[in-house]
């Protein structure tokens, strides 16, 4: 190999993960990656933040992902890999990209067949890279062979199409020295080919030139291929006003004129959308989750923009980056439209319920709109905190994380220490239910060990309020143990100076949120278990009929809030 240096595999790839942007790793130890945590240990380019179990590893890699653009979960073979695979999947379902390095059995257990523990000891091999390629975009077996190959074909393959990849690295070739190119890892978004490019947006343009009511309409992929700033001067060119779907709030300044919020919710937003007679739909995905249970009517003709291929008026044009094409019709498209900007509600006004009363969703969210600011990382659990947010502002240049997608309860507290770690010099705010939290809440302990230092903001009302809007108003399957949650940043870091509070007022909430803090403030509000915003009612209703029928037991008396 021409200019060429010796480096061992695992040093390697770690160099070519801190030439992706990667700093810091997150994961588990275990006997089959211990030789690559040694390597992690010696290096002075990139940091281990060991998380309490691999579920929690791949949740804090997709947040961290998400804010840094690319991150990392390590873990060891079989139990480590199967224990991930949930929030390796999660980041494919919400398109986020992430490496899952898994050290694996030795070379020489194959060679000999020995049977080793963390496998079904039946010989078989492959098992686990099988498994992960049903959720990511690539994966790979190293060998000191084709270690420089598909190291470098992974990263690229999770950056480019934005999911996560899987390699195995088997724990005898770590410190295998092999030759390795000079040349640091280049990440490129694929070029375009030229003439379909050109075309393209040369359709796109003439559509948009004889539309009255152009609109745009964002999915998470105008997060993930950061394409805010083509969209946005197109906006402002035109005058076309933009929505989102909940997957892509945050991407656009809620003081954009032309923004009118999120879609199909915002009664701006569903006119824009539906009356358009040229929608231009980045990564449009029709969910259930993201659409109100499918209350959104796209118009016929929508144009519809991929990662990689666009349809316009009937022609498939593939080979077109999405980037590339929103900066073509960007620069191409004619100034000097104007159209009114929308008009939009106000900000929700803080409730002037009596401060000594119980709170309730209908004056904890107003309440939470007054205290956001410019720049917050907002990390919201997919249920009520999502619905109650839903009805909130964001601040300019605020970042939005949920799983509305995947949805998998926990998320958030192990992308919460992702996030954080991403992006320490913002502030970052945990919207979660009780039930959620206690299947990751360990992981406030690695934050207290990093002295990171989010505002939690915990709403217990005892169970799972999004199931009881589904089925089980009163039923004991949708109860959970009532934790003494204030008093866990103590337990968890007895030397750590996080702040705890308690709150069941109005009057209690206000001082918690305003109180003085250099470390974690952790607040716990409790709530009545059967009081849930109106939207998440109405979902949790819909969700019953569209999973049951019209005669299950949804119908019974009392059995939903």
């Amino acid at each position: 190999m021409s200019d060429s240096t010796a480096m061992t595999i695992g040093d390697f790839l770690i160099r070519r993960l801190r030439e992706a942007g990667i700093g810091d790793f997150f994961g588990v130890p275990g006997d089959f990656n211990l030789e690559f945590m040694q390597q992690i240990e010696d290096s002075d380019d990139v940091r281990w933040v060991g998380t309490c179990n691999e579920l929690n590893g791949a949740y804090a890699a997709d947040g961290y992902a998400r804010l840094n653009g690319l991150g990392v979960v390590v873990v060891t073979h079989g139990v480590g890999a199967l224990s991930a695979v949930n929030g390796v999947a999660g980041a494919y379902a919400e398109h986020v990209p992430l490496v899952c390095v898994a050290g694996a059995l030795p070379f020489v257990a194959e060679d000999h067949g020995l049977l080793l523990h963390h496998t079904f000891a039946d010989g078989g091999r492959d098992e686990f890279r099988r498994a992960y390629a049903q959720v990511t975009a690539g994966t790979a077996r190293l060998t000191p062979q084709n270690a420089v190959m598909e190291i470098d074909r992974l990263i690229r393959t999770a950056w480019q199409l934005k999911r996560p990849v899987y390699l195995e690295l088997p724990s005898d070739i770590a410190y295998l020295t092999i030759p390795v190119p000079n040349e640091p890892l280049e990440l490129v978004t694929p070029a375009s080919d030229p003439e379909r490019l050109e075309s393209a947006a040369r359709a796109i343009v003439h559509r948009l030139a004889k539309a009255e009511k152009p609109a745009l309409l964002l999915d998470c992929d105008a997060d993930r291929y950061d394409v805010a700033p083509a969209v946005t001067e197109l906006s402002g060119k035109l005058g076309v006003p933009i929505a989102v779907v909940n997957t892509a709030r945050g991407v656009v300044d809620g003081s954009h004129p032309y923004f009118t919020g999120t879609y199909p919710g915002a009664p701006a937003a569903r006119q824009a959308v539906e009356e358009s007679d040229c929608l231009l739909a980045v990564g449009y995905r029709s969910i259930d989750s993201t659409t109100g249970f499918y209350a959104d009517r796209i118009p016929d003709g929508t144009i519809h923009l991929r990662a990689y291929s666009a349809d316009v008026d009937g022609e498939n044009y593939q080979a077109v980056s999405l980037p590339e094409l929103l900066k073509a019709v960007a620069d191409s498209a004619p100034s000097g439209r104007t159209a009114p900007p929308p008009e939009r509600p106000a900000p929700s006004a803080a409730s002037d319920a009596p401060a000594s009363e119980p709170l309730t969703q209908a004056v904890f969210w107003p309440e939470i709109q007054g205290f956001l600011r410019e720049g917050d990382v907002v990390i919201a659990e997919d249920g009520t905190s999502v619905a109650g947010l839903g009805g909130l502002t964001l601040p300019d240049r605020s970042t939005f994380v949920t799983q509305a997608v995947w949805g998998s309860i926990g998320y958030t507290v192990g992308s919460l220490l992702g996030t954080l770690v991403a992006a320490p010099e913002r502030r970052h705010l945990l919207f979660v239910g009780d039930g959620s939290f206690q299947l990751t809440a360990q992981e406030i302990s690695t934050m207290l060990r990093h002295d990171l230092k989010p505002v939690i903001l915990l709403i217990n009302n005892r169970g799972y309020t999004i199931e009881r809007t589904i089925l089980g108003k009163n039923a004991h399957y949708n109860d959970v143990a009532d934790w003494s949650y204030s008093e866990l940043p103590a337990v968890l870091r007895a030397d750590g100076n996080a702040r705890a509070f308690q709150v069941g007022t109005l009057a209690e909430l206000r001082e918690a949120l305003h109180a003085d803090h250099d470390g974690m403030k952790f607040i716990e509000i409790r709530m009545d278990q059967n009081d849930a915003p109106p939207s998440l009612v109405a979902g949790g209703h819909k969700s019953a009929y569209l999973d049951y029928g019209p005669r299950g037991p949804q119908s019974r008396p009392d059995s939903q809030i």
